[in-house]
């Protein structure tokens, strides 16, 4: 399958670098799937959508850093996405989803009953159900799945796309796993913000990336399990490690060309 690199939005929290939306577009036989959606249209029109998150994540207010205009810029229209596989449903991750009101949205069943019927005072500032408020048709896959990959588990929501559950930035966070053409590549969603964490090298000139401290205490910070955050990270790791698997994460622009950042996409892989 033939996968595209999006930027769906871009956020300024205090005291840490720039952060990205990065999602991924699929060329599947079922039709266009996206992994994450990112902020929304409507998200930037009307920011209290995002709900008291707003006021940290402080997001850019360009249209065309969203999934929809990266999509189009594709050629393809927001009505050819039929799927939508998340890694949770913070709203950098969820916003995006109203932009494409005929496409399926994939998740873990912990993650859905955390961000609508069984929500935790903790996680109240992290859910805006105006997200999903157009009514999308929702699969919730449920338990750890089946055997995967060193010792990890994961629900094949379609073909070649692998839901892995790695609880601990949101308790029912995962990772999507999608076969390209030319190899595995694992989106690790927010399971790691700081991409040095998972031994990632920069785009533009293969270096290994330096730590950026900030980023990681952002991410302790805003995890609702920190102490699962290091297994998730080893376990990242591990698959990067193997030939032909590919990690990719949400946040860190050091794996994406700067001279990119104004369309909203990269290379397809």
């Amino acid at each position: 399958m033939r996968v595209h690199h999006l930027i769906a939005g871009v956020m300024h929290p205090p005291l840490v670098p720039r952060i990205i939306c990065h999602v991924l577009l699929v060329e599947h036989p079922e039709g266009l799937v996206l992994v994450d959606a990112g902020v929304g249209r409507a998200d930037l029109v009307d920011p209290r959508r995002l709900g008291p998150s707003r006021h940290l994540l402080r997001p850019e207010r360009d249209p065309s850093t969203t999934a929809a205009s990266a999509v189009e810029a594709l050629g393809f229209s927001t009505d050819d996405v039929r799927h939508i596989v998340l890694t949770h449903l913070d709203i950098d991750h969820v916003g995006g989803a109203a932009d494409f009101p005929g496409a399926t949205l994939h998740t873990t069943a912990d993650e859905w009953a955390a961000a609508t019927v069984d929500t935790k005072l903790a996680e109240k500032a992290r859910y805006s159900p105006v997200q999903w408020a157009h009514d999308p048709e929702v699969r919730t896959w449920e338990g750890e799945g089946d055997a995967w990959r060193h010792g990890l588990s994961g629900h094949e929501v379609l073909s070649g796309i692998t839901l892995v559950p790695l609880a601990g930035h949101t308790r029912g966070h995962a990772a999507v796993a999608v076969e390209t053409d030319h190899d595995l590549l694992v989106h690790a969603g927010d399971a790691v913000f700081d991409a040095s964490c998972f031994g990632a090298t920069h785009v533009r000139d293969g270096s290994r990336l330096d730590p950026v401290r900030l980023l990681r205490a952002f991410e302790r910070t805003m995890a609702i399990q920190p102490s699962r955050l290091r297994g998730n990270h080893e376990a990242l790791a591990a698959l990067d490690r193997e030939p032909g698997v590919r990690v990719v994460n949400a946040h860190d622009e050091r794996l994406f060309p700067p001279r990119l950042m104004s369309t909203g996409l990269r290379s397809t892989a």
